[in-house]
């Protein structure tokens, strides 16, 4: 299984994600990784963690399964974060000099599955500042329209707005002092949008403040087996902040401090790739 993306991330790739807050990077992960990771998803959706919660609107038809810190509750997928290339392709991005893991995650909508993911971005749901903070998206199946595949609003981590996290559980409400995400479906022709379908080893990586959402998988055979690794840089500190979504434990560390602690590992530095 590679340790390093299976090619060069590209000075444009680099640029794509700066300017557009938003870029798909296809065939990073080799075959064995989607295998050793199809398997482990199967695995915790058979005994999820604790941090594993109901995300489905109500009446909903199919599944959408959704688990967090899932590195921290099976150990094959802290290999996948310390040993995979995830860590570098959003290092690379990002402009970091350093990767730390905040948490990665299943998203999983199994066919036949009518939940929407709501229109949000992830800053304001993370107890961390900084601006070298991303989100990789590991499909693990096929992906297109019909199985629910994310939309982004190209250039919104620009508008130097954060906006009010939206719950995934619906029996579930933040509260902060921010204005909620504007209502992007009914102004969709004012914006960029953009989407990618992807084989399984494409991701894509987005930055925590770009807008996006997703479709049910309104497929009758395909699952959108999706593993989401969240990045954060070397500007990154944490910031904890009352009504954020759940962590798995306190890190130990002081507000304003550096990521680096066991909760929050380091996957990847730059200068160790040089040396």
């Amino acid at each position: 299984m590679n340790r390093h993306p299976l090619r060069d991330i590209t000075a444009e790739e680099v640029e794509t994600y700066q300017r557009d807050g938003i870029v798909c990077l296809r065939q990073l992960f080799d075959p064995e990784w989607i295998t050793f990771l199809r398997d482990l998803v199967d695995e915790d959706m058979a005994a999820p963690s604790e941090m594993s919660k109901n995300v489905n609107q109500k009446g909903a038809s199919g599944l959408f399964f959704f688990d967090t810190f899932v590195a921290h509750h099976l150990s094959g997928f802290m290999q996948a974060v310390l040993n995979g290339p995830g860590g570098e392709a959003a290092g690379r991005v990002m402009k970091a000099d350093k990767a730390n893991l905040i948490f990665d995650q299943l998203l999983v909508k199994e066919p036949g599955t009518s939940t929407e993911t709501l229109w949000h971005h992830d800053l304001t749901y993370w107890p961390v500042a900084g601006e070298q903070i991303a989100t990789l998206w590991l499909a693990l199946d096929n992906v297109t329209s019909a199985t629910g595949a994310v939309e982004y609003l190209k250039g919104s981590h620009r508008w130097g707005q954060k906006f009010l996290a939206v719950s995934f559980n619906p029996d579930e409400k933040y509260t902060e002092n921010l204005p909620e995400v504007p209502d992007i479906e009914a102004e969709r022709d004012q914006h960029d949008i953009v989407s990618f379908d992807l084989a399984p080893g494409d991701c894509t990586i987005h930055h925590a403040a770009t807008l996006h959402h997703a479709p049910g998988n309104t497929s009758r055979d395909t699952r959108r087996r999706a593993y989401i690794q969240r990045w954060a840089g070397d500007d990154v500190v944490y910031n904890p902040r009352p009504n954020l979504m759940a962590i798995k434990s306190d890190p130990g560390i002081a507000a304003g401090a550096t990521l680096d602690c066991d909760l929050f590992p380091v996957a990847w530095r730059r200068n160790r790739d040089a040396a």
